[in-house]
């Protein structure tokens, strides 16, 4: 960026998970893990939990091969830099940047992400809802329950948790109160440390009442988030699971609101095993990054 210019991002978020979207349509930019870093800094930057980085599945070479089923690729990033599998929050506000956009209207399209192609659906606007643009679905895949006990610690309190993979790694650990979190500023001690090679996310669940539980959570790479989806889906099976409700065997399908700090995502576990969150999706604003400012930032 030798000579000033000014590239485009929105602001939007999910339940309070925000973040910067940058839209590349062509791959263009060289999103860095110290630019996306800095993009995300709350005081000196932009703010956000991440970055959503919007690329044409054909212009990346990760996504190349999801072009026919989807046109777009979550190019996402962690508040730190660092690249991630999938966020289900990021996801849905993903959708609604499309929408905003032009590129998709209301119903169903397909978003390419690390984690394969995702199905999901933008409701219509509800008249008198109080609500700008309807609810966001999105279909997160299946859960993967790895076997073997693990442990989460937070000072001199422990409990058992459990290991639900959601294309991401998460310990959901069920406690009396969720102030038991601590602060979360740095990751809870998780044990075996094998059982979670690259990081894990790690939740922390009470009960609300029936099928109506609140948690608090802290994301590798960002600290704790107001919200996080693929977290409030583990979290949904894990309770499913200790509550007895297995879909795949009852045929029944589990429903599960769960509240987070920043709001409200239901989620809904199938027979088939596939698992739908949903919630809302906000644009929040949209401006331009000055490159002076971005290169500044780097040195």
């Amino acid at each position: 960026m030798s000579t000033r210019t000014r590239i485009p991002f929105l602001k939007g978020h999910g339940t309070e998970n925000d973040f910067v979207i940058v839209p590349d349509p062509e791959n263009t930019l060289d999103l860095t893990p110290e630019a996306v870093a800095a993009l995300c800094d709350r005081r000196a930057g932009i703010g956000g939990d991440g970055v959503l980085h919007v690329v044409r599945s054909a212009a990346h070479p990760e996504a190349r091969e999801m072009a026919a089923e989807a046109e777009w690729f979550m190019d996402y990033r962690n508040g730190d830099g660092s690249i991630a599998e999938m966020c289900g929050n990021g996801t849905r506000v993903f959708a609604r940047y499309l929408q905003h956009a032009g590129h998709v209207t209301e119903g169903d399209l397909a978003i390419a992400t690390r984690a394969g192609v995702k199905s999901v659906h933008i409701a219509k606007t509800v008249p008198d809802s109080g609500s700008a643009a309807g609810d966001v679905t999105i279909g997160m895949g299946s859960a993967r329950l790895p076997e073997g006990d693990v442990t989460v610690s937070v000072g001199e309190r422990s409990w058992p948790a459990r290991n639900v993979n959601m294309g991401n790694p998460h310990a959901v650990a069920f406690v009396e109160d969720l102030a038991h979190a601590g602060t979360l500023y740095s990751p809870p001690p998780v044990s075996p440390a094998a059982a979670y090679p690259d990081g894990v996310n790690v939740e922390f669940v009470v009960d609300r009442g029936p099928r109506h539980v609140a948690m608090r959570v802290h994301e590798r790479g960002s600290g704790e988030t107001r919200s996080c989806g693929t977290g409030a889906c583990a979290v949904a099976v894990a309770a499913a699971r200790r509550d007895g409700a297995d879909p795949a065997v009852t045929g029944t399908p589990a429903t599960y609101t769960v509240d987070v700090p920043g709001g409200r995502l239901v989620i809904t576990e199938r027979p088939d095993g596939e698992i739908e969150m949903t919630g809302p999706a906000v644009i929040v604003a949209e401006g331009e990054i000055d490159s002076e400012w971005l290169e500044n930032a780097l040195r």
